[in-house]
């Protein structure tokens, strides 16, 4: 294998999607149209929620946080690994990949933190609506939006200033496409089994006890849902919370794999796969799930396109 000659003795050499592939071009260029339509769908998504008054409530309020979330998610990495593809270089520097790593898993943890509290936003939307406005405040959404991008951060700067002090030898190449942690610990000279024990049990609990408390939420939200008489209110109400299952399943799935099963039980192929899904992905779809499925935002978006109309 060819070694690239633009790397200084502290930078790290990402190796890319799944070494020894032989379309790696046509995969790189399938991403950019991912990030494309990513880019373009959560854009979309929070230009209407700003725009349509209609939408100016509790729930579109933490989905337009869901999406710029998104937005920043998969910008942390798909434009390094393209500009590396499309240059022929493969290096990161030491902070650069420092970075990467922070911003990823604060994103990461914020994502997770927020689908958790939008769980909860949708179990008083059903279970107690006549004081859904007041439970669910302006300072409340503000106060949730802090705590999941403060929780995000706060884990994310701890666990990246650890994980990045540990020294590495021999070529520093990192078997994939951005600084992911567990990639990184692999490169250590040291014993990092202690550590890595410890980031176990941190990420079972950043998202095992959200998917219990979305799962505790969501059973409530049908048993609420079964008592209802009304079908139009059953359909609406599922509807909703379908859009808001998936998303979770989507995104923690693999996260659960990556994060909490050992490491020796599945390959760094695995890894980049399993990755590619929550960073990629993911934000991708989000965005497609949330609008095919919501009345509200296909009424914003013709209302948008209405007006464009009558200015030409």
């Amino acid at each position: 294998m060819e070694r690239t000659n633009d790397t200084s003795t502290t930078d790290f050499i990402l190796l890319g999607l799944f070494p020894g592939f032989q379309h790696i071009s046509l995969l790189v260029y399938l991403i950019l149209v991912v990030y494309l339509i990513a880019l373009t769908g959560n854009s979309v998504l929070i230009f209407l929620i700003w725009m349509d008054i209609r939408l100016h409530t509790p729930m579109y309020f933490l989905l337009s946080q869901l999406s710029l979330i998104d937005l920043i998610y998969i910008s942390s990495s798909v434009p390094k690994m393209i500009i590396n593809h499309s240059l022929g270089k493969r290096s990161i520097s030491r902070v650069e990949c420092g970075v990467q790593m922070f911003l990823c898993l604060t994103l990461g943890g914020a994502e997770c933190l927020l689908l958790t509290l939008m769980s909860y936003d949708r179990f008083v939307a059903v279970c107690n609506p006549l004081r859904y406005s007041i439970i669910m405040s302006p300072k409340v959404c503000l106060l949730m939006t802090v705590v999941s991008w403060a929780g995000g951060a706060l884990n994310a700067l701890i666990q990246t200033i650890y994980t990045m002090h540990f020294p590495v030898c021999g070529l520093k190449e990192i078997n994939h496409f951005f600084c992911e942690m567990p990639a990184i610990l692999k490169l250590s000279c040291e014993d990092t089994l202690n550590y890595e024990m410890f980031v176990s049990v941190v990420s079972t609990a950043l998202i095992l006890i959200p998917f219990s408390l979305i799962m505790i939420s969501y059973i409530r939200i049908f048993l609420a849902v079964l008592r209802m008489n009304t079908p139009e209110g059953r359909k609406k109400a599922l509807a909703t919370c379908s859009s808001h299952l998936t998303v979770v399943s989507l995104f923690l799935g693999p996260g659960v794999v990556v994060y909490i099963t050992p490491g020796s039980s599945h390959t760094p192929e695995m890894d980049q796969g399993l990755s590619m899904f929550y960073t990629i992905l993911t934000p991708m779809l989000n965005p497609l799930i949330y609008s095919l499925r919501n009345k509200e935002v296909a009424q914003a978006m013709k209302k948008v396109m209405g007006r464009k109309s009558m200015l030409k």
